[in-house]
C-alpha cells in the first residue's frame, strides 16, 4: 500500500496518483489533502495521529512550503512504515510514534526500539522537475519506487543522512492546579486541541480556562447544542469544544494561541 497526504486542493493529488499508477501496481489510499496550507506543525500532528493506525505501508506526505529551494527530501524508515516527505520535520513526530509501537493493534504495547532511520533521496530528474510541485516530480515517484524495491536501502539514489531537520510539539507547564498550555491545531469541527494532557482533568467537573469555569464532559452531546465543554479528546489532550457548535470561535481562540487552564 502507499498513502498520499498533503496540503493540496483539487487536482494535484491526482497527478501523484498518476505517476504513482504508471510506476506502481500498488494500492493508493488517500489519508487527507485538506490539512491546512503550509502547516507543517498541524500536519505533523495529525500524521501522528492517523498512520500508526495503518498496517506497514509507504507514506507519500507533501507539505512543503520549501519546494523548489535547497531543502532536502527524505524517507523516513519506523516500525515497519516508509514515510516519504520534504526534510522540514513533518515525518519526525509519526516516526517516533511508529518506532515505539503501534497502538492500533492488541500486540502494540508500546515497546519498540524507539529507532527510526532517515535516508536522503537524491532527485531522479533533478534538472527537469518542477520547482513548484515536488508531490508530483520528486516525491511520487520515489514513494513508488521504494514501496516496490521494499526501502531505501535497495536504492542508488538514497543514502542515509547525516543530519535532518526535527519537529517537536510545545511542552504545557503543568502545575498542581492547573496548566499553561498551547493551541496545537483546531480540527474540521472547530475543536480546539491544545498540547496539555488529559489525564488530571479526567475526574473534574470543571476547569476554568483563562478565569471562566466550563464543565468538562466524555461527550459533546451532554451538553445542550450551542454550550461550551472542556474533553479530552480521541488524541489524548485537552480539548475546548461547543456541542453543534465551533469552539474556536466560541473561545476565541486559534493556533498558537496560549490557553490557561485551572481545574
Amino acid at each position: 500500500m502507499i498513502t498520499l497526504a498533503s496540503d493540496f486542493p483539487s487536482p494535484y493529488p491526482a497527478a501523484m496518483r498518476g505517476v504513482i499508477c504508471s510506476r506502481s501496481e500498488a494500492r493508493i489510499e488517500d489519508v487527507a489533502h485538506d490539512f491546512p496550507r503550509q502547516d507543517v506543525r498541524a500536519a505533523a500532528f495529525w500524521l501522528r495521529e492517523v498512520l500508526p493506525y495503518f498496517p506497514p505501508a509507504t507514506h507519500c506526505v507533501v507539505v512543503d512550503p520549501g519546494v523548489g529551494t535547497d531543502r532536502a527530501a527524505v524517507v523516513v524508515e519506523a516500525g515497519g512504515h516508509e514515510i516519504i516527505a520534504p526534510d522540514n520535520g513533518v515525518a519526525i513526530p509519526v516516526a517516533r510514534e511508529l518506532a515505539s509501537g503501534d497502538p492500533a493493534t492488541e500486540s502494540g504495547d508500546g515497546s519498540g526500539s524507539g529507532d527510526f532511520d532517515v535516508w536522503e533521496i537524491e532527485y531522479d530528474d533533478a534538472e527537469t522537475a518542477s520547482t513548484t510541485f515536488h508531490g508530483r516530480d520528486v516525491f511520487a515517484p520515489a514513494a513508488a519506487d521504494v514501496h516496490d524495491e521494499g526501502g531505501p536501502a535497495a536504492l542508488d539514489r538514497c543514502h542515509r543522512a547525516d543530519e535532518w531537520v526535527d519537529l517537536t510539539f510545545p511542552e504545557p507547564d503543568i502545575v498542581a492546579k492547573g496548566a499553561r498550555g498551547e493551541v496545537l491545531v483546531v480540527d474540521g469541527f472547530g475543536n480546539v486541541v491544545t498540547n496539555v494532557p488529559g489525564g488530571p482533568i479526567e475526574d473534574s467537573e470543571g476547569v476554568r480556562v483563562d478565569d471562566e469555569l466550563i464543565p468538562v464532559r466524555d461527550a459533546y452531546a451532554a451538553r445542550d447544542p450551542g454550550d461550551r465543554l472542556v474533553t479530552v479528546g480521541s488524541h489524548g489532550n485537552v480539548e475546548l469544544a461547543v456541542n453543534r457548535g465551533r469552539g474556536d470561535e466560541a473561545f476565541g481562540l486559534s493556533v498558537g494561541d496560549a490557553v490557561l487552564l485551572e481545574w
